[in-house]
């Protein structure tokens, strides 16, 4: 099975791209955060700049771990997803369930090993400019020198190989199980995690406006919050498009089409959901404690500009992951609807008034996703500024959300249109011949 995998990946390149894409920009990041350990574990560091460096890249290496098991698993859910037919026929020539698995993870790993050697070049470049962000802000000293050792190779290598392996596996078995078991499984981690950051949210107001920690409990509970919703992105969905009162052919059929693909549209709502509530959430609590202080007159101690450094950069991370997830996602999806699109012009249907429905389904997804994510973050902004600020909404949250809903309406609208336009150049026989 494993050289029937390395045939796969030669005579079907381009399928693999994304689980490329995903593994090259995690494994960069991983790699660039990793080596401030080994530049942290020189000999002659002093204390602080060593618990400035190890802070780093623990907190946004942990994030990245997940980040780019997310992303390998989006990808890889989506091309197994579409590979059904292919694999159908390996059943039927006498392939067992777990060489299947083998193959896929067999596909993944190599694919990743790729993404994790051409990730290193990038990977000491950021790792230089990272050090030189420290010591520009005051919170390295300028005589450290930068080292990109072990620690970052051999954590870049293990993180994206074991991710690419345990995204295929998981891919491969959802692709097998009982949907009536995953939706299960799922509504338990939605409520649990619901639950949870409510409890983390209503702590806030435990806490006094001077506490170094108070920006932990709604952060946290955001970001929880933002997790339960995005578990249920299917029901959801669901519940907006039976209230939606959409009129005209276009809306009619975007609405018919998304009511049936709820359940393959569900990785891109979780992703523009975690999205606007991290990026929204984090960065707005952020303005409002940089403002306060500012406020008060006191000037920010080391451990506030590696928080306040932390926090934009971890809202970075994960602005270019949810980017590439959502382009990822929507590409293979829209792509992947070819001989849709022609059946559609076969019966009538002119370009324009396919990407009208197509543009239509994807505002819908964009307002649900952007909704959704957003009441996850107000849900954490809200407390968090009471505490400190004695306000209620603070001014800067809307600023910030018009930019965080500008960058995920144009992810999503703009790959859904591009790439329904690249598949109507295909002439309608051709695109319906090809799928038969």
């Amino acid at each position: 099975m494993f050289m029937l995998a390395m045939r796969s990946i030669r005579r079907r390149p381009g399928r693999f791209l994304a689980t490329l894409l995903s593994a090259f920009l995690g494994a960069v990041i991983i790699m660039t955060f990793n080596a401030m350990h080994d530049t942290a574990g020189q000999p002659g560091v002093d204390e602080v700049s060593s618990h400035t460096l190890s802070t780093a890249a623990g907190v946004v290496g942990g994030y990245g771990t997940l980040l780019v098991f997310f992303a390998i698993a989006s990808a890889l859910t989506v091309n197994v997803r579409q590979r059904a037919a292919e694999m159908e026929l390996l059943r039927c020539s006498g392939a067992t369930p777990a060489q299947l698995k083998r193959m896929v993870v067999g596909e993944a790993v190599v694919v990743a090993l790729v993404g994790a050697a051409l990730a290193v070049g990038p990977a000491m470049v950021g790792g230089r400019v990272l050090l030189e962000v420290f010591q520009d802000s005051g919170q390295v000293a300028r005589s450290v020198e930068f080292s990109f050792g072990p620690v970052a190779l051999l954590t870049g290598f293990d993180v994206t190989l074991l991710a690419a392996a345990g995204a295929a596996f998981l891919a491969v078995r959802r692709a097998g199980s009982r949907s009536r078991r995953r939706g299960r499984a799922r509504t338990v981690l939605a409520h649990a995690a619901l639950g949870t950051g409510a409890v983390a949210v209503t702590s806030t107001f435990m806490f006094s406006a001077t506490d170094a920690a108070l920006m932990a409990p709604p952060a946290y509970g955001a970001i929880l919050l933002s997790v339960g919703c995005a578990l249920k992105a299917p029901r959801l969905l669901a519940a907006v498009l039976d209230r939606l009162p959409l009129d005209g052919a276009a809306g009619w059929l975007a609405v018919r089409n998304l009511r049936q693909r709820a359940g393959q549209l569900a990785g891109i709502l979780m992703s523009l959901i975690l999205f606007t509530a991290v990026a929204t959430a984090t960065l707005t609590m952020q303005a409002v404690e940089s403002d306060a202080v500012a406020a008060s007159g006191a000037v920010k101690s080391v451990d506030a500009k590696n928080l306040e450094t932390l926090n934009f950069t971890v809202v970075g991370i994960i602005v270019v992951f949810v980017c590439v997830m959502l382009v990822n996602s929507l590409y293979a999806a829209t792509s992947y609807r070819e001989s849709e699109f022609g059946r559609q012009r076969l019966s009538g249907a002119t370009p324009g008034q396919v990407l009208g429905v197509v543009g239509v389904e994807g505002l819908i997804l964009t307002v649900v996703g952007v909704f959704f994510g957003t009441t996850a973050a107000l849900a954490g902004i809200v407390p968090f500024t009471v505490v400190r600020t004695d306000g209620v909404l603070p001014e800067q949250a809307f600023g910030v959300w018009l930019v965080v809903v500008a960058v995920g309406a144009a992810a999503t609208t703009g790959t859904v249109l591009a790439t329904a336009r690249r598949v109507l150049r295909t002439p309608a026989v051709r695109a319906v011949a090809s799928a038969v």
